[in-house]
């Protein structure tokens, strides 16, 4: 059994997961499992990925189809069937960084007795270009949270231990929306666990035009309960007094938007809330403004 399960939520991302493919092909490692988690695809992302999997590939493909139902959903079953040590997403826009598979699996060996939930590394663009900074130097461990609190940015890499990940509640589901941070799950272990620093690029992405990313101001109208549960969770587990202020900003923004008369009350940070309804007001109107554009 291999130690490391690379897994990819899809949804028509037919035009790109080939290169997710090729980026698998290229390892020198080929000790992992490739699952994909296919989020109800309406284009041939299903056929391609049957196609991948009648040939000798080198490392072994498993593939799920499952009911459209957002990002979270699609990691939530993901981790029911992963049965390796260690885990990692590599979306199906995005590319597993030269020789990842070895950084991966040479550092958890120098670190596997040490009590981390897993390791942090560095994504960059498509040309090599760091996202965001950087770690800075010396640095062999951190939190996710703790390293953006520090002055940290841009999306890193996780690889976290399976059993670790599987500890904390899958993400939850409101029907009628599709958008759960799946910060959610790294937010409640850096509670408990660090992560081992890996100063190396592990993955290679690219921003879709249609991802979350770019489109962050209509997810947050169309999905508000599902954001007001995450700035609870961010409300709880702050991670500056600055940031506090933010999330309970948008959890008035979100809160209204999705109709929620009680949120004060529901709210745990109450006399914070009771200041932050106004500039929640304004954030709201501004979601409206911009979920149109």
């Amino acid at each position: 059994m291999p130690l490391l399960t690379v897994f990819t939520p899809a949804y028509n991302r037919a035009h790109t997961i080939g290169r997710t493919y090729e980026s698998l092909l290229k390892q020198s490692n080929k000790d992992f499992i490739w699952l994909i988690v296919d989020d109800g695809s309406s284009d041939n992302t299903q056929e391609l990925v049957k196609e991948w999997m009648s040939k000798d590939n080198g490392f072994e493909i498993r593939y799920i189809h499952k009911e459209n139902g957002g990002m979270h959903t699609a990691h939530n079953v993901a981790y029911e069937h992963i049965d390796t040590l260690l885990n990692v997403c590599i979306d199906s826009d995005d590319c597993l960084a030269e020789d990842g598979i070895n950084k991966i699996l040479n550092k958890w060996e120098e670190v596997k007795d040490l009590g981390y939930a897993g390791i942090i590394g560095l994504d960059a663009d498509l040309e090599g270009n760091i996202i965001g900074k950087g770690f800075p130097e010396g640095l062999k461990e951190t939190t996710l949270s703790g390293y953006y609190a520090n002055g940290g940015a841009g999306d890193k890499k996780l690889v976290y231990r399976t059993d670790i990940i599987n500890k904390y509640p899958p993400y939850p589901v409101f029907e009628g929306e599709k958008y759960v941070s799946t910060a959610y799950k790294y937010r409640l272990i850096d509670q408990e666990y660090k992560l081992a620093v890996l100063d190396d690029v592990l993955c290679n992405v690219e921003y879709q035009s249609d991802g979350s990313t770019a489109t962050m101001w209509k997810q947050y109208v169309k999905n508000p309960r599902g954001f007001v549960f995450w700035r609870k969770v961010c409300m709880r587990y702050p991670t500056s007094t600055k940031r506090l202020i933010i999330d309970t900003i948008h959890y008035c923004a979100e809160s209204q938007l999705a109709g929620n008369k009680h949120y004060i009350k529901e709210s745990t940070k109450k006399l914070l809330t009771v200041v932050c309804v106004l500039p929640g007001f304004i954030l709201k109107r501004i979601c409206l403004k911009k979920s149109e554009l």
